[in-house]
This record gives structure tokens, C-alpha cells and sequence, in this order.
């Protein structure tokens, strides 16, 4: 399908392309999956993009800001399941059973864009790199929900929460932002919320951090001091 190269493609410009596209496609190929997305649609901070129980037709890609995921249980409860960021694909939990299994709420003021799954499966037969590239980021939710079930079933809880900076550390490194300094766009709560603890032992092991000068804490702003000795503490088991 050969598409006129003067027409503006919006994911071709995009800061965070590399990290949303697959790698290798050429200038037709982007301008073609771009055609299929609607770009940058604005989510309030608080605002779900979708909901448990929703019926599924669209992924979508955070451009900016950031988003958490949360399932609802029966009996109240909720269980915060991730925390996603810039470049990051929201919607792939409902790709099986065609329904949303968690929600997405803004944690900030964010933009997303969307392409509907029937157009991206389309899209798969005249992109070459596509399929591969969407096999490549299910495989990484896959790896991380593993590496979840590793951190809340094995680490001590100065283990899950220094191994949760350093996660977020690396992932804002890998975006070309401070890996150094860090702002929390989530609550003390949510985190505890995600590594199964109390508000209470967060807030006491980021204080205890803090005193042994691995982090310095100013609000929602925590800069890592001693990346190398935080990432010691993920290991002392």
C-alpha cells in the first residue's frame, strides 16, 4: 500500500517513538500505522481510561504522564497491579477475554494514543515488524507480572521497596530522564498498596533509607544517593 510521503505523520515526529513503535519500519510503514491511531487524547489526573469489566476494543499507548492499574474485588477490596509509564502499552490484559480486567486511572494529567485492535491486527499482514514487535511486548508484561509474584512472595519489605526504586530508577533512565531523581507521581499508599504493605512500614523504610544515605526524600521528589547500595539491599536475602 504505498501512501504519499508529504502527508504529516504525527508518530514519525513523536519524542517517544522508539519506545512506542516498532523498531526497523520505514517511513510508509509508520505513516501507515499512524493513520490508524487517534493521537494524544487527554486524560484528566484521576480520570479512568477504562474499567474493570469494559468491553475491550482499543490499546493504547501513554505519550505522557503516567497511569496505575487496579482490580476491583468482589468483597471491596482493591489491588493496585502496576504503575505505567510514557511509551507503555495500556488495554493487552483484555486482549483474551475481550473485556477490561483491572482499571487505568491518570495519575497525573496525561495523554494517550489509541488504535483500535481490529485496525492493529489488520495493520499486522502489511507491517512486517509488527507482530513481532507486539509478541515482544507481551512477553515483557508477561516477565514483569513474574517479576511482581517474585517481589511480593520472597523479599522482606525494605527488599520490595528499595527493588521498586530501583526498578522506577531504570525505567525513568531508559525515557532519557533523571534516573537520580525521581518524582513519585503515585501516593505513599499506592505504593504500599502495589508491594502488599502498610502506608505505616513505607513511610518508615523510606525514613530508614534516608538516614543511611541511600535516598534523600523531599516530598514526592526522592533522590537516589547510593544507587549501587539500594540495589545491595534487593539482594540481602
Amino acid at each position: 500500500m504505498k501512501i504519499p510521503l508529504t502527508q504529516k505523520s504525527l508518530c514519525g515526529c513523536c519524542v517517544i517513538r522508539e519506545r512506542c513503535l516498532p523498531a526497523g519500519l520505514n517511513d510508509e510503514e509508520v505513516l501507515l500505522l499512524d493513520q490508524q491511531m487517534e493521537h494524544r487524547l487527554p486524560i484528566k489526573k484521576g480520570a479512568l481510561l477504562y474499567s474493570q469489566g469494559q468491553v475491550f476494543d482499543s490499546l493504547y499507548a501513554i505519550s505522557t504522564g503516567s497511569f496505575k492499574t487496579r482490580i476491583l474485588h468482589e468483597d471491596g477490596r482493591s489491588q493496585i497491579t502496576g504503575f505505567q509509564l510514557s511509551g507503555e502499552m495500556l488495554g493487552l490484559d483484555a486482549i483474551s477475554e475481550e473485556r477490561h480486567v483491572c482499571d487505568a486511572i491518570a495519575l497525573e494529567d496525561s495523554t494517550v494514543c489509541k488504535i483500535a485492535y481490529d485496525s492493529l491486527t489488520n495493520l499486522e499482514s502489511e507491517i512486517n515488524p509488527l507482530q513481532r514487535s507486539f509478541n515482544k511486548t507481551l512477553s515483557k508484561e508477561i516477565v514483569r507480572d513474574q517479576s511482581i509474584m517474585l517481589l511480593l512472595g520472597s523479599m522482606r519489605a525494605e527488599e520490595r521497596v528499595a527493588a521498586f526504586l530501583v526498578n522506577l530508577s531504570e525505567r525513568y533512565h531508559a525515557r532519557q530522564q533523571s534516573a537520580s531523581e525521581l518524582v513519585l507521581r503515585m501516593t505513599r499508599e499506592d505504593i504500599g498498596n502495589y508491594l502488599g504493605l502498610k502506608l505505616e512500614t513505607v513511610s518508615r523504610i523510606l525514613s530508614r533509607f534516608a538516614q543511611e544515605n541511600l535516598i534523600n526524600v523531599q516530598g514526592r521528589l526522592i533522590t537516589i544517593t547510593d544507587v549501587k547500595q539500594l540495589q545491595l539491599v534487593t539482594l540481602s536475602s
